[in-house]
């Protein structure tokens, strides 16, 4: 299929994330946001409150990545937008809210961190070649100043290993260098968080 300009094959590709994410049952109640890149300036970023599922051209707002965001953007519009900033190699980026993500960021946000070994679906991610490796899920506080929430994940997420974060009661983040690796990210996460919460129930 060909697009007429670059912005509509990224509105069409947020789209397709957002349909990606709704058949899967991971974006309740309009929850969830999503982005993916035009160019090295620009991204698009679905709008609050459309229903993920059934979004239209519409819901994907065009933002500059050097310019205020402008009306109607998801409320999480600044962690997409430092995210790209940081990491410009960035394709797009998913945000979801499943049962597994949710809870487990509860239970681990004092520590901070969520740590998965052993598991051969390690090797979704770039670089891990061993299902013995040890890989560490950030868990970040939820905060309503996301500007503010934005620059703290920013600065500890340098050098992470992980193409992936939790907020605390908030859901998991994912990203990749392409639309493909992003959904394969995102995919991979949920399916070891839905391990780790199990193991946690049969062993409590």
């Amino acid at each position: 299929m060909g697009y007429a300009t670059v912005e509509a094959r990224a509105r069409a590709e947020l789209i397709a994330m957002g349909a990606f994410a709704a058949q899967r049952g991971w974006v309740p109640a309009t929850s969830g946001n999503f982005s993916c890149r035009v160019d090295e300036s620009t991204i698009v970023l679905s709008r609050s409150g459309a229903e993920k599922g059934a979004m239209t051209e519409d819901d994907a707002i065009i933002v500059r990545l050097d310019a205020e965001l402008p009306a109607g953007v998801s409320a999480e519009g600044p962690l997409h937008v430092a995210r790209y900033r940081a990491e410009p190699a960035i394709a797009a980026i998913m945000h979801i809210h499943t049962v597994a993500s949710t809870v487990l960021s509860r239970l681990d946000a004092e520590r901070g961190m969520l740590n998965l070994r052993g598991f051969e679906l390690q090797k979704a991610f770039e670089g891990i070649s061993s299902h013995e490796a040890t890989l560490k899920i950030p868990v970040f506080g939820n905060s309503q100043d996301t500007p503010g929430l934005a620059t703290s994940i920013e600065r500890r997420l340098q050098g992470a290993e992980v193409p992936g974060y939790l907020l605390e009661g908030h859901g998991l983040y994912a990203w990749g260098k392409t639309l493909a690796q992003a959904r394969r990210h995102l995919e991979g996460l949920e399916f070891l968080l839905r391990c780790v919460l199990e193991e946690r129930r049969l062993r409590s």
